[in-house]
């Protein structure tokens, strides 16, 4: 009997899609964070009687058929890559992104990861870092002596300097990708390029299709409580229903070994 199997591969698929679920809900207040989505695919199937094949000498054929399937399997963790909402928060150094765009941040390694969480901050050198003191390329460095710190909507650095001047400190630059659905996240609300999303494009912020930057502000994550509760549900029922013929499966056998 394949009803076990079949229904134990259904139990897997919801257990992941519950904890899909769950990566999101622990992430609604994650700046920048985009959610995720469990996709699944139907397994192969035997074909105790395929359609099309002829059942006369005279030509007739079978309608449709007899195919047993063999479960559920998940395909993907789609990340949904919407605009989430711009939170004000009155910080000089915050910056959200409206449209599209990644703020390109250079790790450790010396390689660039990816982010739309624009909380920036000055390091001890005056650079623009990340939370984390990754320095935010193409490079920004803010004199000690700046004050009156702007950013516009173009990512033009400006501060104003002892002498009363408004002086340029740098520009913030963007990057997009073809398929950004295809970046892979690594953690600290940073991705790195794949070949799946293709090679990233910089460019300035609304310029070419970019999405400008809004100075205090940052972009709060797409995660909808609504919509991650009510698939919780939905996944939870699914769950339950596949355990149900877990159990109707076992009677079955219990009554097929008890038979005199």
């Amino acid at each position: 009997m394949k009803a076990l199997y079949i229904a134990a591969s259904g139990m897997k698929a919801q257990e992941l899609n519950v904890e899909v679920i769950s990566n999101n809900v622990a992430n609604m207040r994650t700046t920048g964070y985009k959610r995720q989505r469990a996709d699944f695919q139907d397994l192969l199937y035997e074909n105790q009687r395929r359609m099309g094949t002829q059942t006369s000498d005279t030509g007739t054929i079978v309608p449709n058929g007899v195919q047993i399937g063999s479960g559920v399997q998940t395909v993907a963790t789609t990340r949904i890559m919407s605009q989430g909402t711009a939170s004000q928060t009155g910080r000089e150094l915050d910056v959200a992104i409206r449209g599209e765009g990644f703020f390109q941040i250079e790790r450790p390694d010396g390689t660039t990861g990816y982010t739309r969480d624009g909380s920036f901050a000055r390091s001890d050198t005056g650079q623009l870092v990340t939370n984390d003191g990754y320095t935010v390329l193409p490079g920004v460095v803010i004199p000690e002596n700046s004050r009156d710190i702007t950013i516009n909507n173009q990512g033009l650095v400006q501060a104003m300097n002892d002498a009363g001047q408004v002086v340029n400190l740098g520009q913030i630059e963007l990057a997009r990708f073809v398929n950004k659905a295809g970046l892979e996240a690594i953690g600290d609300n940073l991705f790195l390029e794949t070949e799946a999303s293709g090679a990233p494009q910089v460019g300035t912020p609304e310029q070419d299709g970019f999405g400008g930057v809004k100075q205090g502000f940052i972009e709060a994550s797409n995660v909808d409580a609504v919509r991650e509760l009510s698939d919780l549900i939905a996944a939870q029922r699914a769950y339950e229903m596949n355990s149900k013929i877990v159990q109707a499966a076992d009677q079955m056998y219990s009554t097929t070994s008890n038979l005199r």
